[in-house]
């Protein structure tokens, strides 16, 4: 049975707005998006809905990452951490399936399919921008889940500025950014230096013995990992002409865990540290031949590099040693023009190249995947009645050198009576296996127990068809929303358990021959990426927003998402697929004099966590207080320090851990938070 599911994006985007003083703000129910169509538009006239989180409502509630953003302000979203990237989901699908996307362009280097988030400058980000569905007649490959576009901003009115940010909470949390910006005579120079660093927590210090169900033995294997983390950004910008604008920047980021150090007294200690290193640059620009005609251009490279650095001696490696694991590498390259061809209509053609490179240690890989794309689409607009009607037709087809040919169209029409928006869509997805589930050969220990993971170069790409409707109605003071869809995947990409018997371990111990006698003893099962049939997620979202009175504003985002894999003739929930999740926010904002104060409250409400082979983590709620309070007293200076608390009612999951690390809750209890924000302009 073929089920069409509704999506629809009803929030309240806020924006920073200076008229006299910097304490006040205006509420911007229509802000410009780029994301859903390619160019930029007003939120209400764009035919594809999209979810925008701006830079205000993130400070607002005093977020300051970008996983924060999301799980805080989007319950389609989840996230987990992890000692080296994030297990995020969109919609119940996992990170390989969503495209995150700066300023247009991807995002490259994962540990097992996971992004680490904190590679991600968030003092430079103006908005969030999340389109669910497929995505790939604009995006290519991997925009099967949806896409998540984070927008930078520079600003172009002020000679000099210096900002310094500081958020400070328990368990060692410490964020601070540092920007230096220059604008003059159509040049600008922006410089970032941001530090983020925590401590490892647990929240029980009990574990089950390996084979038991009951009998329990002490731990110091952290819930969460702590880290230090460093990056440092520069963009410049030139326009030397009004039609003309040039950009190149780069962003080096470097982060290394701080887990507790192995201990023949104890288990859950480690020998060595993750270690990565990534190094992103960019050039581009834009040249407008009128105002709505214009051509734009871009190439990146970004490169990441990870591994262990050992703070324990072992049997082969020294306290200090770097031992490399993988090392990723990519070019882009894209070319766009953006046409006004006729009245009401905007046409987009491009083409897009791209080149993947990957080399791991183990297994000795050294493999490298090209990629070439042409894609058009046409926006139109008619007018009908008191309202209009619009549409989009876009297709996009793409030479993979290993998979060869496919098109992936799109098509949406939205039919808008006054204040009222009613949208259809239709999507496909297309996804290229990465390189490591081609070619993966890899064998590690954690915490004495060994793993290996196989690629498998025999895999198809993987393919989806996004059906959504849409309902809306916006006004200046209040809106709603109701999305429905479906979601279907073909061959999807999965990493199977094989079990170990006498003639697999044999082959293993010669695949692997570092492996010792007492790791082969360990090891029950080993993994292989191979194709499973299909997928299929249904979900439903409900979104209002009300500016209430001046100054006070209420949201809230409800998701529904049933998210399954069907292998031969068994249907499986997704593993860490929620059923329902929440977000609510109320925030109040008055200014008196130079003075500005600003209180949020906000919380996020989930079900319990899907887990297959374990125990379903259980549900929660998170309720978080922040208080800002801005102080504009002469026009050179602002100080704004802020005061709040994190999960207010101290809800915690402090289940013994059964070494699965299988949980949904991963705060340590309620926390106080201090933040100061000081800019010299």
């Amino acid at each position: 049975m073929t089920t069409v599911t509704l999506s629809a994006s009803a929030q309240v985007h806020r924006m920073e707005h200076r008229d006299s003083s910097m304490t006040e703000r205006v509420y911007n129910l229509n802000p410009i998006v780029v994301t859903g169509s390619g160019h930029h538009q007003r939120l209400k006239s764009t035919t594809t809905p999209v979810s925008v989180l701006s830079a205000v409502e993130m400070k607002e509630q005093g977020i300051i990452t970008l996983d924060g953003a999301l799980t805080r302000m989007m319950p389609q979203v989840s996230m987990a951490p992890s000692s080296m990237g994030s297990f995020l989901r969109l919609n119940g699908l996992s990170g390989k399936y969503i495209l995150i996307l700066i300023n247009g362009q991807k995002m490259t280097g994962d540990i097992s399919n996971n992004l680490d988030l904190n590679r991600i400058n968030m003092s430079r980000v103006k908005r969030i921008e999340v389109l669910d569905g497929a995505a790939s007649s604009l995006y290519g490959s991997d925009a099967i889940a949806g896409v998540i576009n984070i927008i930078t901003d520079q600003p172009t009115s002020e000679l000099i500025s210096v900002t310094s940010n500081t958020r400070l909470s328990g368990k060692g949390q410490l964020t601070e950014s540092v920007n230096l910006d220059i604008f003059t005579h159509g040049f600008g120079s922006y410089t970032t230096y941001t530090r983020d660093q925590a401590d490892s927590y647990q929240t029980t210090d009990l574990e089950y013995v390996k084979g038991s169900d009951t009998e329990t033995q002490k731990t110091i294997a952290p819930l969460f990992t702590g880290y230090r983390s460093d990056i440092l950004s520069q963009k410049f910008t030139y326009s030397p002409m009004r039609q003309l604008a040039l950009n190149a920047g780069f962003d080096y980021s470097y982060k290394i865990t701080d887990r507790p150090e192995t201990r023949a007294d104890i288990t859950g200690g480690t020998d060595y540290e993750m270690r990565y290193k990534g190094l992103r640059w960019n050039v581009g620009g834009i040249y407008k031949f009128t105002d709505r005609n214009s051509l734009q251009a871009s190439f990146t490279t970004d490169r990441f590099r990870y591994g262990k650095e050992y703070d324990v001696e072992t049997k082969n490696n020294a306290i200090g040693d770097y031992v490399q694991s993988k090392k990723q590498r990519a070019h882009e390259a894209d070319v766009k023009a953006i046409l006004g061809l006729m009245k009401g209509g905007t046409t987009i053609v491009g083409m897009n190249w791209r080149q993947d490179f990957l080399r791991a240690t183990s297994g000795n890989i050294d493999e490298n995947a090209q990629t070439f794309a042409v894609y058009a689409q046409h926006d139109a607009k008619y007018a009908v009645g008191n309202g209009f009607a619009a549409f989009t037709l876009g297709l996009r087809f793409t030479h993979h050198e290993t998979f060869g040919n496919h098109l992936t169209p799109k098509a949406t029409l939205m039919y808008a009576p006054g204040n009222f928006r009613l949208r259809a869509t239709y999507s496909a997805g297309f996804r290229a296996p990465g390189l490591d589930e081609l070619f993966y050969h890899y064998f590690s220990v954690n915490r004495g127990k060994p793993q290996i993971i196989f690629g498998n170069q025999d895999l198809k790409p993987e393919k989806s068809h996004y059906f959504a409707l849409n309902a809306e109605y916006r006004s200046d003071f209040f809106s709603v929303g109701l999305t429905g869809f479906i979601n279907r995947l073909n061959d999807m990409v999965v990493r199977k358990d094989i079990d170990v018997d006498a003639a697999k371990l044999t082959m293993l111990q010669n695949e692997f021959p570092e492996m010792t006698a007492d790791e082969a003893q360990k090891l029950l099962r080993y993994s292989l990426y191979q194709n499973d049939d299909r997928g299929l997620v249904k979900g439903l979202q409900v979104n209002f927003s009300a500016n209430l009175f001046k100054g006070f504003n209420l949201s809230g985002h409800y998701a529904c998402t049933y998210a399954r894999s069907k292998s031969g003739d068994t249907w499986t929930v997704l593993e860490r697929s929620i059923r329902n999740a929440a977000t609510l926010a109320a925030n109040y904002h008055h200014s008196w004099r130079g003075y500005g104060l600003n209180v949020n409250l906000n919380g996020r409400l989930q079900s319990k966590t899907y887990y297959t082979s374990y125990e379903n983590a259980p549900g929660f709620g998170i309720w978080n207080l922040l208080t800002t309070h801005t102080f504009e007293m002469v026009k050179w200076a602002l100080v704004e320090p802020s005061l709040g608390v994190e999960n207010i009612f101290d809800r915690v999951d402090s289940r013994i851990d059964s070494a699965n690390r299988k949980y949904a809750l991963y705060s340590p209890g309620r926390m106080l938070v201090v933040g100061l924000k000081v800019k010299f302009m």
